[in-house]
């Protein structure tokens, strides 16, 4: 058995950028080009030892395919924080995957982009993309998606003389009483936010 090593995590990370744009691991002759080496031998040693280190595995068919570990990212060990400058490595720490982290029940977990800035004040952008945990009820204080009128609404669910209202996170947009029903869509679990060069 060939250890996996440090040049091995550079053609991991070229297969990884591939993936991410074609969502496939290609031919030998095409890896190749991905690897930048010349020998289709090479590049199956190179894949015997990332599905040894658990990166990939091949279907009964025959056909390479990512595992779950090829999706984890490096987490550093420490934080960092918003003053002075620390160094902090990448590959420190453990990997973990970013569905992990966000989400523990699939199945009842939904992205939602947000549209508007009515959130702004509890750092939820327009343009993000709410982690929506979908549950017909919630407590005061939840950020929550709910039905108010036939409309999806993202707010932090409050009580007002004895009855539930939305309230905004920006002093520009109304306290939102429902006159009718207040259904609740689900709870805010967590937030992605891409910054786009």
């Amino acid at each position: 058995m060939t250890d996996y090593n440090s040049k091995d995590a550079e053609y991991l990370a070229r297969l990884q950028d591939y993936y991410a744009d074609w969502k496939s691991i290609p031919s030998y002759a095409a890896l190749c080009d991905v690897f930048g080496i010349a020998s289709k031998s090479w590049v199956k040693a190179i894949l015997m030892r990332l599905s040894e280190a658990g990166f990939i595995e091949r279907t009964p068919d025959g056909i390479w395919v990512p595992t779950r570990q090829f999706f984890a990212r490096p987490l550093a060990e420490s934080s960092v924080p918003a003053g002075m400058p620390v160094s902090v490595a990448p590959s420190q720490g453990e990997l973990f995957l970013i569905d992990e982290m966000l989400i523990d029940t699939p199945s009842k977990t939904t992205l939602i982009p947000v549209k508007g800035d009515s959130m702004i004040d509890a750092g939820i952008h327009d343009g993000d993309v709410a982690v929506v945990e979908k549950r017909v009820s919630a407590n005061v204080g939840d950020i929550v998606v709910a039905i108010v009128d036939s409309e999806f609404t993202l707010k932090t669910l409050d009580r007002e003389k004895g009855k539930f209202i939305l309230r905004p996170a920006n002093p520009a947009y109304p306290v939102i009483r429902p006159q009718g029903l207040l259904e609740i869509f689900g709870v805010l679990i967590g937030l992605i936010r891409k910054y786009r060069k």
